[in-house]
Parts: structure tokens; C-alpha cells; sequence
């Protein structure tokens, strides 16, 4: 299957295949309401580098009980222009509610919580979180995916101990196998030594 892929990209399932992969802009979920422009199939991708060192970061938490589950990875540059036509449409916001009830959704590039240069179109971004594999469901966070608000800020104080402890499970494991974290989302890791640090692809998700 990879060999249809760039050379560099893999599919993540193909190295990983106990990883939970459920990509939100690949359907209706997530705070446009529809499937985004570039995601044909549910397929996460990323590079070898960063599939490699998710595979550590997978390995690790399978023995503790837990594992990962991908909301994101590799985001075409269509994507991205997807969501900036989006913003700039002010009768659109039947979810505002859900994802950015504090701010106007005219300035979440502003604001820094959506790129127009996304890393993800790097190819070494994911978007993930921690779930308990017995039971398959998500740890706690405290918001989720995609809230545009400082609640979903790495170092956001008021939550609970518990939410706290999730997110310190989910950062200090990405970190140990080389992935920096993105502060404005608790969900957010960026392979440290990237293979395209300059490049922004687009081919699709398919």
C-alpha cells in the first residue's frame, strides 16, 4: 500500500497496526461539519521518521495498558485552504458551540489555533490522544479535539488532577521518543528532527 505514497510517507496502520485511527476531517465530525478538501479515505499517513518513532510512543503505553488513538497526521495543502474559505464564510457557525464558543471563528487563524502554513502538511504532525485498551475509550483530557479555546492550552491550570495527569501521560511519552509539543493544543506533536522541514505537500489522503 505505501508504495503509492510519496517516497518518505508511509501508512501508519501499515507499521503500526495496533494504533486506533479515527481522522476527524475525513468526515462530518470535526468544526466545519463536513468532509474536508484532500480526505478521500481514513487512511492516516506520515512519514517514516515520525510512523517510526509513534510506533515507540505506541509500544510504551501498550504496556501500561493504554494506546493511541490519530485524529490528524499528514493534512494536505488543500485542506488548509478548505478551512481558510470556511472562516471567512460568517453564515456558517452551527457549530460554534461545540468548538469555538468563545471566539469568532473570522479569527482562529488570527489567533493561532489554525495555520495557513500548517506543519501538518509536513508530513510529521499527528493529532492524537491516550485510549484505555479494554475499554477503548479516551482518557480525559479536559476538552476535546479541536476546542478552540485557552482550555485546550498544554498548560492550562484549571482542570482537574485527573485531566492534568492524562495530558502529562500523552506529553511526556511523545517527548520521550522525540516529538515536540504545540502549547496551544494538548493534542498536537511535531516530530523534533522532521525529513521536510521546508516542504508542504499536497497530495491526498486516499
Amino acid at each position: 500500500m505505501s508504495s503509492k505514497l510519496p517516497k518518505g510517507f508511509v501508512y501508519v496502520r501499515d507499521v503500526v497496526p495496533s494504533i486506533c485511527i479515527e481522522l476527524s476531517y475525513c468526515g462530518r465530525d470535526n468544526f466545519v461539519g463536513k468532509r474536508i478538501d484532500g480526505y478521500i479515505t481514513e487512511q492516516a499517513i506520515l512519514t517514516e521518521q515520525a510512523t517510526a518513532a509513534l510506533g515507540k510512543v505506541q509500544a510504551d503505553l501498550e504496556a501500561q495498558g493504554f494506546g493511541l488513538k490519530i485524529y490528524d497526521a499528514y493534512r494536505p495543502k488543500r485542506a488548509v485552504r478548505h478551512f481558510y474559505r470556511w472562516s471567512r464564510d460568517p453564515r456558517d457557525e452551527r457549530l460554534k458551540q461545540v468548538y469555538y464558543p468563545d471566539i469568532d471563528k473570522r479569527d482562529l487563524f488570527r489567533a493561532g489555533y489554525i495555520a495557513r502554513r500548517s506543519s501538518h502538511t509536513r508530513g510529521s504532525t499527528v493529532d492524537l490522544t491516550i485510549i484505555d485498551l479494554i475499554s477503548g475509550e479516551e482518557l480525559d483530557m479536559g476538552s476535546i479535539f479541536d476546542f478552540f479555546s485557552p482550555l485546550s492550552w498544554s498548560n492550562y491550570n484549571r482542570i482537574p488532577p485527573k485531566q492534568k495527569a492524562n495530558r502529562k501521560l500523552l506529553c511526556s511519552t511523545m517527548m520521550r521518543y522525540g516529538f515536540k509539543p504545540f502549547w496551544m493544543e494538548w493534542w498536537h506533536f511535531t516530530l523534533k528532527n522532521e525529513p521536510f522541514p521546508r516542504t508542504y505537500f499536497d497530495f491526498e489522503v486516499r
